[in-house]
């Protein structure tokens, strides 16, 4: 099963079960033969759009099964996928739009008046094609693509050709685009195959995470890779995935832990029929050992904990069902294959249950941040360490635990958030003289974004107020849960906000430092 690059996934599929279902989304079906076939009108609709090799193009939608064939048609063309993220605010998605140069969107209905506000500030978004028709302007996808012919352009694909292009939050406050290309996909492949991605042709995989996410995008990608059916969700909500896993049997799943909770605690759970399911798939934020019990109680499945990030492709560890079953539940695993691991204390590799920062190198690191040769540097030693922000230990055994972050970054429901992003909106509040923003424990979340706010003299403000305000800047999972008000924040002698010491009476008597 191996491809010479990612698009002779659906060329080789279509020669091999033409008649093997690909996709179901919402009841429509798509053979892998409908999927190639379909794919090389939209490289002939890119091309004739005038589409480059290596040009970025957008797709703002939630989750659908055209979201398989955009991109094999990006790639048939030469082009790179760059899907947004749909729950940021506009401005966010305008940001994105313009770093990435993105000259031809895709969006779903939902997003077109989002869209239609930040036109005006995307003077080089000349094309927006919506998946659904209905729209007054826009053509709809299947029409766009109907007219043209079924011939794939065979444009050739080098091993550093970017595949696809996720943005994660920035420490700026400022989205930085991941590249991940030929390579670093033809490592993925082969690393799931060898450990835990072991799909049989017809298996119903479930694609229930947003697929501007590397757990999203790549699910779906590895079970047509594998020539599996992948059953894609519009959305991630625990009642219609309950509905999905009986109604299409489904073998094999990706959950964050919230989403495992979630599922857990819904009310159709108690009388549902799992037993189709073999494999469940867990990461993007640490699980309680509680909600891990309680999962492998009711789902009677093996479990897999995948430890990466969405620049090492969503690759780094992986925590086995064996290991599952000898009680290692607050580990992230060992090494994927074709992985290296470390922990890096100062300037020495840590001891055993030293806790340092955790880096990972190998052929699924990322080839850089588009157009941030200082911010790759940064994140990329000369060696090819990619330096994660995670702290993290070893323990005798090899298995490697996550103990707490080195970045600010806060996970809530295995979302990224940078305090930055959320600080920025915080002070173009006219009360709001200085804040700082940390993760706080959160049942549901994991962790919860909190806002920590010193108001001008004479000022006044109330929580509700504030995040009305933030609200209309950045994406809802970003928003502050909670505003708390004091006097002043602790900062050291340079002036850099103490975080640790806002956050460590939220976090104490626990033994990591993560939710």
């Amino acid at each position: 099963m191996i491809d010479a690059c990612v698009a002779d996934v659906v060329r080789r599929q279509a020669r091999e079960r033409p008649n093997g279902i690909a996709l179901w989304f919402q009841g429509r079906e798509t053979t892998y033969a409908e999927l190639d076939r379909r794919s090389s009108q939209c490289a002939q609709a890119l091309i004739a759009a005038g589409v480059k090799p290596g040009e970025r193009i957008g797709v703002l939608a939630k989750g659908d099964d055209l979201f398989y064939v955009l991109w094999f048609g990006a790639l048939k063309a030469g082009a790179c996928l760059n899907p947004v993220n749909w729950r940021l605010a506009p401005p966010e998605i305008g940001f994105v739009l313009k770093d990435a140069g993105v000259r031809l969107l895709v969006c779903g209905d939902d997003f077109a008046p989002a869209v239609q506000r930040i036109l005006g500030d995307c003077p080089d978004l000349k094309t927006v094609i919506q998946f659904e028709p209905g729209h007054a302007s826009w053509t709809d996808f299947m029409s766009w693509i109907g007219s043209y012919p079924a011939e794939d352009p065979g444009r050739p694909a080098a091993a550093d050709d970017d595949v696809i292009q996720l943005y994660t939050s920035g420490t700026t406050g400022l989205p930085k685009g991941v590249q991940l290309t030929e390579a670093n996909y033809a490592a993925t492949f082969a690393s799931a195959a060898a450990q835990w991605a072991r799909y049989e042709p017809g298996d119903a995989v479930l694609v229930a995470m947003p697929l501007f996410h590397v757990a999203g995008a790549n699910i779906g990608m590895l079970a047509l890779q594998q020539g599996a059916k992948a059953i894609v969700m519009r959305e991630a909500e625990a009642g219609a995935i309950i509905a999905n896993l009986e109604q299409h049997r489904i073998r094999q799943l990706f959950l964050v832990p919230a989403l495992i909770n979630m599922v857990l605690q819904h009310p159709s759970a108690a009388g549902a029929d799992f037993s189709s399911v073999e494999q469940v798939y867990y990461g993007a934020s640490p699980i309680s050992e509680e909600v891990l019990r309680r999962a492998q109680s009711v789902f009677r499945a093996d479990f897999t904990q995948l430890y990466g990030l969405t620049e090492t492709s969503g690759v780094a560890t992986n925590l086995s069902p064996q290991a599952h079953a000898e009680g290692r539940l607050r580990a992230c695993g060992v090494a994927s294959a074709g992985v290296e691991v470390r922990v890096w204390a100062h300037d020495h590799p840590a001891a055993v249950r030293e806790v340092g920062e955790i880096q990972i190198r190998g052929p699924c690191v990322m080839k850089g941040y588009w157009n941030r040769p200082e911010a790759t540097a940064e994140a990329i030693d000369a060696d090819g360490w990619f330096r994660s922000g995670d702290a993290g230990y070893f323990d005798a055994d090899g298995y490697l635990y996550v103990h707490d972050r080195v970045k600010d970054m806060i996970v809530s429901g295995g979302e990224n958030v940078y305090p930055a992003e959320v600080e920025n909106a915080l002070f173009s509040h006219p009360a709001v003289a200085d804040a700082a923003v940390i993760g706080v424990p959160d049942e549901r979340w994991g962790e919860a974004v909190k806002a920590i706010v010193v108001l001008k003299a004479g000022a006044a403000a109330d929580p509700p107020g504030i995040i009305a305000h933030c609200r209309e800047r950045i994406g809802g999972y970003k928003l502050p849960k909670s505003v708390d008000f004091v006097e002043a924040l602790p900062r050291n002698p340079s002036g850099k906000v103490l975080r640790r010491e806002l956050r460590k009476p939220y976090w104490e008597g626990r033994e990591r430092m993560v939710g």
